[in-house]
Formats: C-alpha cells, sequence, structure tokens
C-alpha cells in the first residue's frame, strides 16, 4: 500500500498493480498489523484514478462484492461478506479490503485499493480460512484483477442488484450485535452504511467494526 501511493505519487497511471509476495507489515482499518507467510496468499494494491467520485463511498463494499464474485469459483462454497470489508468462506475470515484515497483540494487524485486473500490457510491464525488446496496465486490474480477494474469505474449508489447481492452473501444479517450497537444486523443502504434493528427503530452506521454477539 505505501509503495502504490508512491508510485501514484510519481504519476503511476490508473491499472498499475503492486503485488507482495509476503506481509511483514500489513495493515488493515484502525491501524492493524500483522505478518503473513511467503507464497501463502496474494496481497496487492491497485491504483485507481477515476473521474467520477460517486461512486468513492461504496468502493470498498463494491470491491468485496467483486472480490466474492471473482472467488467463488476457488472455494468449496460460495464466499460471504462482512460489513464492511472482510470476506469469509468455511466460517473464517478469507480476505479483507482497504481503500484509501489521496486528496488535492476538492479533487481525488487516486485511490489504492488494497486486498489481502489467505490462498492457503494461516495454520497460526485462529479462524482463518483459505482457497482450496492446490489453488495457483496467478489464476487468482487473472480473475480477480479485471473484477476489481470494473468495480473501481463504477459510479453512484449501490443499486438494486448489488444490494441484492449483498444481501445474498451477507454472514452477518438477521444476527445479533454488540458493536456498532446493540440490536440485530438488519443489512445495507444504499450508501453503504450498516441497518441495525434496535429496541424501537432501524439504525443507519457510516463507520465502526460490526462485531456479532455469538463471536464473543
Amino acid at each position: 500500500m505505501d509503495i502504490a501511493h508512491r508510485l501514484a505519487a510519481d504519476g503511476a497511471p490508473a491499472g498499475t498493480l503492486v503485488i507482495a509476495n509476503e506481509q511483514t507489515a500489513g495493515r488493515g482499518r484502525g491501524g492493524k498489523r500483522w505478518d503473513s507467510s511467503p507464497e501463502a496468499g496474494l496481497w496487492l494494491t491497485l491504483i485507481e484514478r477515476p473521474d467520477d467520485t460517486s461512486g468513492l463511498a461504496v468502493l470498498s463494499i463494491r470491491v468485496g462484492l467483486a472480490a466474492a464474485e471473482s472467488l467463488d469459483r476457488f472455494a468449496r462454497e460460495p464466499i460471504r461478506l462482512k460489513w464492511p470489508n472482510d470476506l469469509y468462506v468455511d466460517r473464517g475470515k478469507l480476505a479483507g479490503v482497504l481503500v484509501e484515497a489521496r486528496w488535492r483540494e476538492q479533487s481525488v487524485e487516486w485511490v489504492a485499493i488494497g486486498l489481502g486473500i489467505n490462498v492457503r490457510r494461516p495454520e497460526n491464525i485462529e479462524g482463518a480460512a483459505g482457497l482450496e488446496p492446490g489453488t495457483s496465486r496467478v489464476d487468482v490474480l487473472a480473475e480477480l484483477v479485471p473484477a476489481l477494474r470494473s468495480a473501481a469505474r463504477a459510479t453512484g449508489l449501490l443499486g438494486e442488484a448489488e444490494l441484492e447481492e449483498f444481501n445474498a452473501r451477507d454472514l452477518a444479517r438477521g444476527k445479533n450485535c454488540i458493536q456498532p450497537a446493540l440490536g440485530r444486523v438488519a443489512g445495507i443502504t444504499p450508501a453503504g452504511e450498516l441497518l441495525v434493528a434496535l429496541a424501537d427503530s432501524v439504525a443507519p452506521f457510516r463507520s465502526g467494526s460490526l462485531v456479532l454477539e455469538d463471536t464473543q
């Protein structure tokens, strides 16, 4: 991610892809950091320079949808999504999305789309998942990159078909949560907000982490 930002600042064009063979200082939402084993997964950052930024607020959701659809063929069951940016298979976390934008005044100069995928299930991380044994990282990459570029070109809020697809893959829908509020997960809005059914209303949440009651 850091290298991608440096390349973008030096003028790297849209479509530039930075791939790491391992992680020694991986980062995610909230400043979380971790390591990963060499050749065990795909850790990549794609640079895009969107002219229309109307879809930027839901880009992380769109990238998750695109990645899930692309990875289905390499997994034993359909990939599930957990708001706002995690992909799951076999009840274990398979991948995570991190989108960072760089602005100049009121305009986006570039967007860095980061995605980390466990091609092989990590042995030392509890609750992690991987793709089917024998999956080729090159095959995954070839399937994934066109889908990510297409997601980055999409504009506007999430459409009806995208919401239906998310709902079909939603790991949390109908489950009780303790964050970002005590309630029951009720899906997402077209703006990518999490909906939580409270005692007397349904509230949208733009930011924060989703923590399910049954994961504690």
